[in-house]
């Protein structure tokens, strides 16, 4: 499959901006740097990349299906406990049953804060 040239309005320019934040995040965190919690959180990072790559078509949903398994066993590695409904691989459900991970930050939507004061 081949995908269009442009891009749709702000996907590039934040998908440079997840690229460079993981690069940093690298960068700062090192081996030794890492938290249940960041790593977490970097989880969670990869698994809404992962299944927002995977929406574009089933080949992509495919080959990424693995992802959300893989990371669920890193953060049980690192002593996450597991959840009691988890007891199923997540393999055995089709790309396209797999549930999306949470998402994180306030949204394209978001406005920002208005100061009430100053509009008096």
């Amino acid at each position: 499959m081949e995908l269009p040239d442009r891009a749709a309005p702000g996907v590039e320019t934040l998908a440079s901006a997840a690229a460079d934040a993981a690069c940093a995040l690298a960068d700062a965190a090192g081996p030794a740097g890492w938290n249940l919690a960041a790593a977490e959180d970097a989880a969670d990072a990869i698994d809404t990349l992962a299944a927002a790559l995977a929406d574009i078509d089933p080949e992509a949903a495919r080959l990424l299906a693995a992802i959300p398994a893989a990371t669920k066993a890193l953060l049980h590695h690192f002593g996450q406990e597991q959840e009691a409904d988890a007891a199923g691989p997540a393999t055995a459900a089709r790309p396209s049953q797999l549930p999306k991970p949470r998402r994180r930050g306030l949204g394209p939507g978001w406005q920002g804060l208005t100061d009430v004061s100053a509009e008096r």
